[in-house]
């Protein structure tokens, strides 16, 4: 009850209570659409203590469980939504799956066994990049001001901030293969 006086708080004309006006389409955190989105959340929030982790050397066991669930799940149910043909969506879910399910094998199956220690930093760290990339992509969709900036998303304001996102990721990436790789604690 709560989310739908919210609702009816911020969007009074509102036809569905459950329901958050969205530009110009209805926004329902409890529909298929919610679900994947409060996915991509989680595990984008997880990705944060994760990383950190594994820029220390270091799991954060409770935060990775999470992380690789989420990121693997909001990946999945990605391929859920109706389309018409291959989208570049359905590439880099494709692609986040691989790299999730090759950290999850890292971490789970290997239990990060020699090689597959560096391997699990490396896939970890591409995944929640993945996340961000695709986060940032979607701000530039649903938030007005940033979509006056880039309407089509090959402007330039666009291809600065994925761009800037990649700068700081790769060194990042390098940064916790080589750490994580030394080190040999959990967290």
């Amino acid at each position: 009850m709560p989310l739908a006086a919210a609702a009816r708080f911020l969007h009074p004309a509102s036809a569905d209570p459950g329901s958050i006006r969205r530009g110009d389409a209805m926004f329902n955190p409890l529909s298929f659409v919610g679900f994947h989105t409060w996915l991509s959340l989680i595990a984008i929030i997880a990705g944060f203590p994760v990383a950190a982790g594994l820029l220390r050397g270091t799991i954060r066991t409770g935060w990775t469980h999470v992380f690789l669930s989420t990121a693997f799940a909001t990946s999945a149910t990605g391929f859920g939504f109706p389309f018409a043909g291959l989208l570049p969506s359905h590439i880099i879910g494709a692609v986040a799956l691989a790299i999730v399910s090759v950290a999850g094998f890292a971490l789970y199956a290997r239990r990060l066994d020699g090689v597959w220690r560096r391997v699990y930093a490396i896939t970890a760290m591409l995944s929640f990049y993945l996340l961000l990339f695709v986060l940032v992509a979607q701000l530039f969709l649903k938030v007005p001001a940033l979509r006056a900036l880039a309407p089509t998303g090959s402007e330039p304001p666009f291809a600065i901030a994925e761009g800037l996102l990649l700068v700081v990721f790769v060194p990042l990436i390098w940064l916790a293969a080589r750490r994580f790789a030394r080190y040999r604690t959990l967290a």
